[in-house]
């Protein structure tokens, strides 16, 4: 059986707006969907373990789908999320792949966290490939290449524009914006329409735009390791 490893953000505060923040529910379900209706094992990892902070803006009633309804539903789900293994304690021998969720969390603690960092080097290093979605390609801030360029420099790439960062009102909020840095470490940076499915695939490394990519890039990620 494949196996896929989902990694959650910690980090719950939104800024110094006073805000919570955390990972984005419809990020989280329409890959885990994906995943285990193809027969995948899923297992969620989180820098400090336990329960990952859900945004409460993903699960408005506006920004709700089937499919977050489904994993709300789904006692095992949850179950497992309440539960996530710390990131620290991982192993990519274990799985096939990983995939990032995004959601404004990611952005503090995952794109500074060694683990995280070492982790999807890892990945690539074992020619396994690698997917993020909407805020988490921002995760690719620190990645390097075994010879030490950035990961993204000359790879085509995609995450959250700044159009749609403006658009929520979180330009100067954020730590950094996602399409700058990527555009700032070299990746040939594209975009679809604001809020529509958009994703790029380049080598091992797959990206999605937004919310709305979420199940598109899983899809693309389970045909590389099909």
């Amino acid at each position: 059986m494949k196996k896929v490893l989902m990694v959650l953000t910690s980090h719950d505060q939104l800024g110094d707006t006073g805000r919570k923040t955390g990972f984005w529910l419809e990020e989280l379900a329409a890959p885990y969907y994906t995943f285990k209706d193809a027969g995948v094992e899923v297992v969620l990892a989180s820098p400090l373990g336990g329960q990952p902070p859900l945004d409460p803006k993903s699960n408005e009633p506006s920004f709700q789908t089937d499919l977050t309804r489904r994993f709300e539903q789904d006692a095992a789900a949850t179950a497992q999320l309440a539960a996530t293994v710390r990131l620290d304690s991982v192993n990519q021998a274990d799985f096939d792949t990983v995939f990032y969720p995004g959601g404004h969390g990611p952005l503090w603690d995952l794109a500074e966290d060694k683990n995280s960092i070492q982790l999807i080097e890892s990945f690539l290093a074992a020619n396994k490939p690698v997917a993020l979605v909407c805020h988490a390609p921002g995760v690719l801030r620190h990645v390097k290449t075994p010879a030490g360029r950035p990961l993204v420099e000359g790879k085509k790439v995609t995450g959250f524009t700044n159009t749609e960062e403006e658009a929520v009102g979180l330009t100067n909020v954020v730590p950094f914006l996602v399409e700058d840095v990527l555009k700032a470490n070299g990746g040939v940076y594209s975009q679809g329409p604001d809020w529509g499915s958009y994703v790029v695939s380049d080598g091992l490394l797959i990206t999605g735009q937004n919310p709305a990519s979420s199940s598109a890039a899983a899809a693309l990620l389970l045909k590389q390791i099909a």
